[in-house]
């Protein structure tokens, strides 16, 4: 399944000489995104979003925050948990929705009063893409790169790659690689090439 506008979010962040990012949109995230659309619903206006890595985080929290929706905490294990204490106290003067974004799972807090805080507070879990998504983010990365996949790359991609943004993501680049190396044109005979290189050989997906 070819992505359509319908299945993304538009931002404004160029990426190289290809199209601006977007965010792919589907069973993994919607969810999600709809809640970003909606935070007055969010206990205590603060959401926890995690996920897996390249699953798009980042730039949910971009889209969330320059859309006037509120203000993002991006990576916020890494930060001291006294001055995310500050952000939320701040926010919750203010009335301003907070996102706080996560890693993959939920980071062990050792402060008791922002635990609690962040532990009432709404969580939105990205999950793994299934196929239709998976589909949509072959066709997004590689729209983004400038590089041309055919109608049927998808259909031969997909079964044969693993559920995994950042796998999905790397097999595009791979692709790419490999058809500016060969100077040809990005078909099935690259693709196995890809899947191969980034996967590993001698797997019956490659028939």
């Amino acid at each position: 399944m070819v992505a359509t506008i319908a299945r993304q979010i538009a931002l404004p962040l160029a990426q190289g000489a290809g199209a601006a990012a977007r965010i792919v949109t589907g069973d993994a995230n919607e969810q999600v995104v709809a809640a970003l659309c909606n935070p007055a619903a969010w206990p205590y206006r603060t959401a926890i979003l995690t996920g897996p890595p390249r699953s798009g985080k980042s730039l949910l929290a971009r889209w969330f925050a320059e859309g006037g929706r509120g203000e993002a905490v991006d990576d916020a294990p890494l930060l001291a948990e006294d001055a995310l204490f500050h952000r939320w106290n701040s926010a919750q003067q203010s009335g301003t929705p907070l996102l706080i974004v996560g890693g993959a799972q939920a980071w062990r807090i050792t402060l008791p009063d922002l635990r609690s805080r962040l532990g009432a507070a709404l969580q939105l879990p990205i999950g793994q893409p299934g196929d239709a998504m998976a589909a949509d983010l072959l066709m997004a990365h590689a729209e983004q790169r400038g590089l041309l996949l055919g109608p049927d790359a998808a259909e031969y991609l997909v079964p044969r790659a693993g559920r995994s943004f950042a796998l999905l993501e790397r097999l595009t680049a791979e692709i790419d690689r490999l058809s500016l190396e060969r100077k040809a044109p990005a078909t099935q005979t690259v693709w196995r090439a890809a899947l191969e290189a980034v996967m590993g050989p001698a797997e019956p997906r490659l028939l």
